[in-house]
Formats: structure tokens, sequence, C-alpha cells
């Protein structure tokens, strides 16, 4: 790390920077209201005022500009308005488009001044044709791209009268021509980035950041423009603009911003597409130890033990980076739900872990969780089961109904116009049409969540109930609502003398395969109302706390309040053998049926990487894990004695970085609950 971004990394951390903002009060949707404008309209004027309200802003030593100064992204639409909104649709979230990867490469290589001879074009025939719907798209469109170009412009001129060459000369070119540089190109995304979320987007992925930017590196290199030295500098001060405006964007929490980044894998063509811009990034992000972006790794059988080392460096920095995903698996499963091979090879994440594909999906990847431990639930209280047999096969019929409800809830799904997203989208130009209403490919994403609790549970119903008469299925019930009070031996059987899940027992971890296959099943051939598909997943968001707030006592010990698991995991506080069995229990399933995303968490004491062979170890733990079949991964480095005195003393470990579901944050800004749940995650060593 260079002087000059250690400055720059202090500055941010510091948050200096937060000085150079400043309020707005916003009447926006009060006036759009009044004058009954159209929601592609609302977009563009959206989009207008918030990048009118921006200032120009520098910060000490940067070549990357483009900060945030507002406070607050406007509302478009009041409360009434979207209260009568929701009544006659379901708007996922804000309803807004979001955890979408667009297709930044085309724009930044043609510039917007091509994208907007483009939409000239296209408007000009939607006149002639007499297409409204495409002309409104089409006319906010480009009230959107003037936007950009003005701020840009103030920016340009700015800097020219501040004496900064590099950033005016820069500004020159981008975003209105194409990028020649890596410099350029990295600036235009900047931009590009920054303005989907002023547009009101958000969780906007970077997408396979390696692969676009490849080109400009190799040419800055090969011409002497840039040595390798200076590229990594050159990404490191990018990857820092990703953390000036993240606290100011929306999530369950801090850090939850979707800034995630896909390095590797198979191109389109199916080679191998891991390059030197891949190790720098690796390497950017091992030095600088911030939250974004966040950086997950495609992987394969055919990975080599070196790129597995290097990412296994940056895991032992405690970040939660990366995030691996097994191509073996992904590719073929995305090709199952439909996905065209060229484009399950050029697959990247959405905000955490959901897989999506850059430019032409409009997948909504998380619109809905089914709790495994409530459906098992909600049988014990009505099962008339004779033999675990029956037991199972009720679980699955209440699967099917859980899936008959929740989609029921989503017949009619619809998103808000982005008109400026639409733009860096595949085929909206020319479809004249916003990317909110499709694109190539629209399913619909649902985690299961709780799935070791599940499996757990199972196993103790099985053996407590079925095979040694320990409890009746009433009496479970009951034991259940009153948090096994009175009933200690049976808790003791629940959560000692049962197979817990993680510990490569067969017994345990059938039941797992043949709960997701159940899972899988009760989604089978549903369709949804914009021509997709739903495709199960085993994530699960913040709902390893939400779901299990809501539930009392679970059959397998788990007491009332305690969390699930986060993601695919063993139970927390069961004992494990180790990693390599909790790699051996969690790839038993059939994981292609359930490739939505949702990664295996293992957590590994920080002690582990302080060995010399450490590094090695941990990458051979990987491709086990490939071998086996996994399907995603992550793995944390922790120490649980440093998180439980972060929490008696914040002050001191401000920028302690820890893993919380699909993204990483600053430990101390999390809420209790999230607190808790990562201190009582299974730690294990090597």
């Amino acid at each position: 790390m260079t002087d000059r971004i250690k400055k720059l990394r202090d500055y941010i951390l510091a948050k200096k920077h937060v000085s150079l903002r400043h309020d707005v009060i916003w009447t926006l949707a009060k006036s759009f209201q009044r004058e009954g404008l159209s929601q592609e309209c609302r977009a563009a004027e959206g989009l207008c005022a918030v990048l009118n309200a921006e200032q120009p802003v520098f910060l000490p030593d940067e070549t990357i500009c483009f900060t945030r100064t507002i406070k607050e992204i406007p509302d478009l639409y009041t409360e009434e308005e979207m209260e009568t909104l929701r009544t006659s649709a379901y708007y996922h979230e804000k309803g807004t488009v979001f955890n979408i990867s667009p297709d930044y490469a085309s724009t930044i290589r043609t510039g917007l001044d091509e994208r907007r001879s483009e939409i000239e074009t296209r408007l000009t025939r939607a006149i002639s044709e007499d297409d409204k719907s495409a002309v409104d798209f089409l006319s906010s469109a480009l009230k959107a791209i003037d936007a950009v170009l003005d701020l840009a412009e103030r920016y340009r001129i700015e800097a020219q009268q501040k004496g900064l060459t590099l950033i005016a000369d820069t500004l020159t070119r981008v975003p209105r021509q194409g990028a020649r540089t890596l410099h350029e190109a990295l600036q235009f995304l900047r931009i590009l980035h920054y303005t989907l979320w002023g547009e009101g987007e958000y969780h906007n992925g970077l997408g396979r950041f390696d692969q676009y930017m490849y080109p400009y590196f190799k040419a800055d290199i090969e011409s002497g423009i840039l040595t390798e030295e200076k590229a990594l500098e050159l990404v490191e001060e990018f990857f820092l603009t990703c953390n000036r405006d993240s606290d100011l964007y929306i999530g369950v929490q801090q850090g939850d911003n979707g800034q995630s980044m896909m390095l590797g894998g198979l191109d389109p063509e199916g080679r191998d597409a891991f390059n030197e811009l891949s190790r720098i990034c690796l390497q950017a992000s091992c030095e600088l130890r911030v939250i974004d972006p966040k950086i997950n790794l495609r992987v394969s059988s055919t990975t080599p033990s070196s790129v597995l080392e290097e990412a296994t460096k940056l895991t032992s920095q405690g970040l939660g980076f990366p995030q691996y995903a097994n191509d073996d698996i992904i590719i073929p499963a995305l090709e199952r739900f439909g996905y065209s091979t060229r484009d399950a090879r050029n697959y990247t994440v959405a905000a955490c872990w959901e897989f999506i594909i850059p430019g032409c999906g409009m997948d909504i990847p998380n619109i809905g969780a089914v709790s495994f431990p409530a459906v098992i639930d909600h049988v014990i209280r009505c099962s008339q089961a004779t033999s675990f047999k029956a037991f199972f096969e009720e679980v699955t019929e209440e699967l099917k109904r859980e899936a008959d409800r929740i989609e029921a809830t989503l017949r009619n799904v619809k998103i808000l116009p982005g008109p400026f997203v639409s733009i860096l989208c595949e085929g909206r130009i020319e479809a004249g049409r916003d990317v909110c209403e499709g694109n190539r490919y629209n399913n619909f994403g649902i985690h299961g969540t709780g799935l070791s609790t599940a499996a757990d549970s199972l196993a103790a119903i099985r053996q407590l109930v079925f095979d040694e008469d320990q409890v009746s299925l009433n009496n479970f019930a009951e034991v259940l609502d009153n948090d096994f009070e009175g009933h200690n031996e049976l808790l003791a059987s629940a959560r000692f003398s049962v197979p817990k899940m993680g510990n490569a027992e067969p017994a345990v971890d059938s039941l797992a395969a043949a709960l997701l296959n159940a899972f899988a099943d009760s989604w089978e051939g549903r369709t949804n109302n914009r021509s997709g598909i739903y495709r199960c997943g085993t994530g699960s968001a913040m709902y390893y706390i939400w779901h299990a707030n809501e539930l009392h006592a679970t059959p397998d010990g788990r007491l009332t309040g305690q969390p699930f698991a986060a993601n695919y995991a063993p139970s927390l506080n069961v004992p494990v053998k180790g990693p390599i069995s909790v790699i051996e229990s969690f790839t038993t399933p059939d994981l292609s049926r359930v490739a939505n995303g949702g990664p295996l968490t293992i957590e590994i004491h920080d002690s582990a990487f302080r060995n010399s062979d450490g590094i090695t170890k941990v990458a051979q733990l990987v491709k086990f894990f490939i071998d086996s079949g996994g399907h995603q991964l992550q793995i944390n480095s922790i120490n649980r004695d440093r998180l439980q005195e972060a929490q008696k003393n914040p002050e001191a470990y401000r920028n302690l970085i820890v893993r919380v579901w699909g993204w990483s944050g600053y430990f101390v800004e999390l809420d209790k609950a999230y607190q808790d749940q990562i201190i009582q995650r299974v730690e294990m060593a090597m």
C-alpha cells in the first residue's frame, strides 16, 4: 500500500469525509402526487433532483472522484400512494430495481454520448409508431443521462479550478466518451455505480470486475502506461471509493449494502478467466482490510493450489473474504434452472450470494423464505403419524402448503422503474422498455432457513419419539411450548444423545438431504407472473434471526430466543469434530437442486493462520470442499475472546470486521442480536 492510499484509507476510516455532507428537505413525493407524474417521469425527475443537489467535493490526494454529499435519497411516492400500489400488486422491499448486476462494460467502452445517440434513434421510431410506453421510458432515460453528464461537468470544472489536473482531464473524456485506460475505466465505473444509488436502486453488485476491467489493465501494462504496482494503487483507490458512502446505503444492518465483486471462473466460452487483475484484486482487499467491495472467487476442481493459497491469505485477514463459488456445481445447476450455457458460465452474485447473470438478468433472488423448523413445528402439532416415515411425509406435504402460501402472495409482482439502470441492461433500449418490466431472466429465489436445526430436530423426533418412545408428539409440543422446563432429561437427550449435522453422521445428514430434496420438489414446476421460475437456495439472509425469534424451542434442544445458524452451517453451540466433518455433512445433499445461493459457513479460530503451514492447510480445506461437490463456501477467521472484548469496549475495536451472513461489516456497528449470534458460532481449529 502506497503512502497516498494509506492516507486516503485513514481519512475514510476516520469518517472525515462525513463533514462534506449536507441535509436536503425533500418534498418531491408530494409534488409528484399533485402533478400526477407517471412512474417513469418520477424516476427521472428524482435522479435529476438528487444529482442537482450534489456538490462536487474532492478527498485529499484522490484521483478517482464522486463522493455523495446528500444524506438521504428522496422518496418518489407518498406513503398513501405506496399503500395504494401495494393493494393491487406485490412490491418487494422498497419496490425498486435492486440486487442487480448491470452491464457496466458496454457503457464504459462506448460512453454515455453513444448511449444517448442510441436512445434518440430509438425514440424517433417510438414516436413514429405511437408507442407511448417506449416514448415515456426513452425520454426518461435521456433526462437521466443528461443529469449524470451535468454533474460530471460540474465536477470537471471544480477540479480544474482547484488545480486537480488529472481529475479534470479524466472527466474531459469520461463519462461522455468510452474509457481508454484503466484509470478512466475506474472513474467511469465509479460514476455509474454512484448514479445507481442516486436513482434509488440499491445492492448494486460490481459483477465480474476482473473480466470487464482486464482489457484496460492489459493494454496499459503492454503500452507502459502502468506497472503492476501502479495498477494495484489504482484498484485500491477504487476499492476505497466503495467505502465512502456505504454508511448511507440502506440495508438490514450497516455493511449490508450489496457491493459484491466476483473474480475468476470460466468465461462465456468456457476458458479459465482468472488473470493478473484477479490477483491484484485479492491483494488490494488483503492490504486495505475494509468491508467493501465484498470479494467472491469462482473456483473449480482445476483451480491451482497457488490461487487457493492467495485467496486464503485474504481469509486470514478476518474480513470474511473471499466467498467461494464452485463452477463445477453452479454452472450445471444454472443450466438446469434454464439459463443458457454461455450465460451460466458468466454468472456472478447479487448482493450477498444469490447467483445472477450480469446485464441480462432481472431475477429477484431473495423474494421469500421458508423456515424449515417452523414447518416441522407445525407438523408436530397436527400429526397423526405412527411412524417416522409417515411423519416425514407430512413434513413434505407441509412444505408444499407453505410454498402454496408464499406463491399466493407473489401472484402479481411489480417493480418500480429505473430508467438509468435500464440503459445499463442488455436490450432495454431496443425494446423501449424499462428493466423493471423484465429481462431475459426473471426468476424468483426462495431461501430455506434453519436447515441444521431442522435436520437435528428430525433426528431427535425419530429417535426420541418413534425409536425410544421417550415422549409422544403431542407431549413434545407441550414441552417445546414450555421451553423444556421440567424435562431436563429429555433436553439432555435431545442435545447430547441424538446425532447432529456437521459430524459426518449419515443418520442425520441423510435427513438434511431428504429435506432439501422435498424443499426443491415443493417449488418444482411453479412459474411466476414474470415468466420466470422459482429457485430454491440454502441461504438464510437475516431470517436466521427473524425466523428464530418467531419460534419457541425446537426438538433438537434449541431453546426459545436462540438464533438459527446463518446460511448453511451447523447449529449454534453444537460440538463438531472439525471442518472436514462439517464439509462431509453439508456436501451430502444434491446441491444442484438448491443453487439459488447460500454458503456453507465455517468459522476457524484465527490461531490457525499463525502457524507456518496454516495458509496451506486452509487452502487444502477449500480444495477438499470443491472436490466434495460443495456449491458455495465462506471461511471466517474469528476470535471469540476478541469479539466479546469488542462488545465491552467498542471504541477500541471500531474497525474490527466480521462476516455476518452474505456480507461483512464492522462488528461494533451491528445490533447486539447479530453480535451475539456471531459469538455463538461454532469456532473450529485446524
